[in-house]
């Protein structure tokens, strides 16, 4: 591609609609997981009694467990989301912008 492409994409409308959507939801996202790792660190450091209680009387596991796996099974799903919203609306918008600039 040559420069007079590069230009023509970068000021076109659905290229900068594109941008502030992708931004946004990859920060509203990024901020869910901020939060539910803050979250967790700090049960860890405010309330250890918490997570090293046994979820029943004669088991051998805490809460701990289930809420580290959790936290980690909330990261992939919320890649999954990224991934299908990307593959979605965002593409569909990236070929708009490239049938929008070509020669």
């Amino acid at each position: 591609m040559n420069d007079s492409i590069y230009l023509s994409i970068q000021n076109s409308p659905r290229f900068k609609e594109l941008v502030r959507k992708r931004e946004r939801f990859a920060w509203i996202l990024s901020g869910i997981m901020l939060g539910l790792y803050s979250a967790f660190i700090l049960l860890i450091a405010y309330g250890p009694q918490l997570l090293g209680a046994k979820l029943s009387p004669g088991s051998s596991t805490t809460w701990g467990i289930p809420l580290g796996v959790g936290l980690i099974v909330a990261a992939f799903i919320l890649t999954a989301i990224y991934v299908r919203r990307a593959n979605g609306e965002f593409d569909a918008l990236n070929q708009a912008v490239l049938k929008e600039v070509q020669p």
